[in-house]
Parts: C-alpha cells; structure tokens; sequence
C-alpha cells in the first residue's frame, strides 16, 4: 500500500542500466522525522523536468516498501505522485545541518558502522573519516554490458507502437559511461584504513565537465577531480553518505561505499562561503 512522504534529498547515484527497467538512479533522503530512506528504481532522465530533483531539495511522493529488497530504507516510488518543493539558489549549511543531523548519529569507527547492517540489515548512514590518506582513479570497462543494452533494445521493440523512431530513441538514450573507478582512502577513529568508492551522480558528472574543459584529456581530467576531491574538499567538513549495495550486502566484510559526500564550510558562517562543482 502506497503511503505519501516528505523527503530531503542527499544522494543521487550515477544512473546504470537495467535489463528490466534501463536507466535507472538510487536515491536516498531524510524523512521529515530523521530518518533514512532509499527510492529505486528511478529512471530519472525520463522523468519530467520539474520532476527531476535536485540535491538538498524536499520532495513528496508516495512509495511503499520494495519486497524485493530485504534493508529495510528501501522503498518503490510511484512516480507520477512525485512533486518538487521549489529549493533555494543559496546554500544554507546551517539549515542543511539541521535536517541531517536530527535524528542520525554520525558514525567514525568501521566496527561500529558494520554492526547494524549485520544485525539489523541496516543499509544508508553517516561516517565521518578520521583522515584522507589519498584519492585515486582506477581504469574500468569504458563500455556498459553488452547483455544489458541488448535487453534495452528488446524492450525499446516492446513500447507504444505509436511511438517514432525518434521518440523511442529519445527514451533509451544511454548515460555515457565513466571509465574510471574514484575512491577514498581513509582512516576511522581506531586507525583502521579502507579503500571505498565513490558512486554519485557529482563524480560522473564532474569527471565529463573536467574532461570537456581538458579537450579530451583524460589524465588532466583525473587530476583536475583529484584537485577537487583531494585538496579543495578536505578543507571543508567532510561527511560520508554510505550505503550498501543490496548483491554484496549479506556477504562482504564492509558492504558500505560511499554514496555520497558532505561538505559544509568548516569554520565559517554558511553565509560566507558557498561551493559547487
């Protein structure tokens, strides 16, 4: 059954493809009480523009829990009741602080961080690392599964047949690709260091602008995010969104990556300093 919720948007994922549903982009968000939910599936490409929410914005909708998926964030949106609050140009730290931290502890060890997921399947948190020992860029398939887009292409022969060729071609218009794996490599509270990836939609899209910016360049791409990543981002206060992925969520050690990261001023009034990509 369908019940209607107020979300604050934190992580948009960068979109991968789906056999059944093609593009499609995990999102997760506070609830007006504090706590965590996750959406998915969202082909949010498709969806109309005033649909397509940004980060830090409110939105309603109303979901009901995904059976198929045991964490218990995690819920199936419907998509037509989805509606945008209008979210300010100006970044407010001090109200963006207020929603995140309400209810949600910030974790700093890995120990304490693993304990619920295992428990509880907990599955979306905050972590806030110790230290940045490094950011790195690691090679990956430069082209999406072949097996995948072959089953897009069934399902594109499966739509309205009033369709063009043109609209169906608008409609499964594929993301492109990033080449390359980021992660972190940080600390916790006890010394303890972890490599995690960084899976968000700013990454993806940051990495196109740089190599736009570079003529092509992949390498002065790479080191232009690692400029943002690793030197402009670490003088802020830096926060971790971390969340599992549902295959490895049961049988990995830490099934966490970071899905997401924070980074309000660090010392100064929100009013002074505003930051993008």
């Amino acid at each position: 059954m369908y019940e209607r919720k107020r979300i604050y948007i934190l992580v948009k994922t960068y979109p991968t493809i789906s056999r059944e549903y093609s593009e499609l982009v995990c999102t997760a968000g506070i609830l007006e009480d504090g706590g965590w939910i996750r959406l998915y599936p969202v082909p949010f490409r498709k969806l109309e523009l005033e649909q397509k929410y940004p980060k830090f914005s409110w939105i309603e909708v109303e979901v009901e829990r995904n059976t198929a998926d045991f964490r218990p964030e995690s819920y199936r949106p419907n998509l037509a009741s989805l509606v945008v609050e209008k979210k300010s140009k100006t970044p407010n730290w001090n109200e963006r602080n207020k929603i995140i931290f309400k209810k949600q502890k910030v974790y700093t060890n890995f120990a304490e961080l693993i304990e619920p997921a295992k428990r509880s399947n907990v599955s979306l948190a905050i972590f806030k690392p110790t230290k940045i020992l490094n950011f790195i860029a690691e090679k990956v398939e430069r082209d999406w599964d072949p097996k995948k887009l072959a089953s897009l292409k069934l399902l594109s022969q499966q739509l309205d047949l009033f369709k063009t060729a043109k609209e169906i071609e608008n409609e499964f218009k594929l993301v492109r690709k990033v080449p390359y794996k980021f992660s972190y490599i940080f600390q916790d509270d006890s010394g303890n260091t972890t490599t995690r990836m960084i899976e968000d939609w700013e990454i993806g899209m940051l990495y196109f602008n740089c190599l736009k910016r570079n003529n092509g360049d992949e390498q002065a791409a790479i080191s232009d995010i690692k400029n943002t990543y690793f030197n402009k981002l670490l003088k802020r206060d830096l926060y971790f969104f971390m969340g599992t992925m549902l295959q490895y969520h049961k049988i990995m050690d830490n099934p966490f990556i970071i899905i997401g990261v924070y980074y309000p001023p660090a010392n100064l009034p929100p009013e002074q300093l505003s930051f993008s990509f």
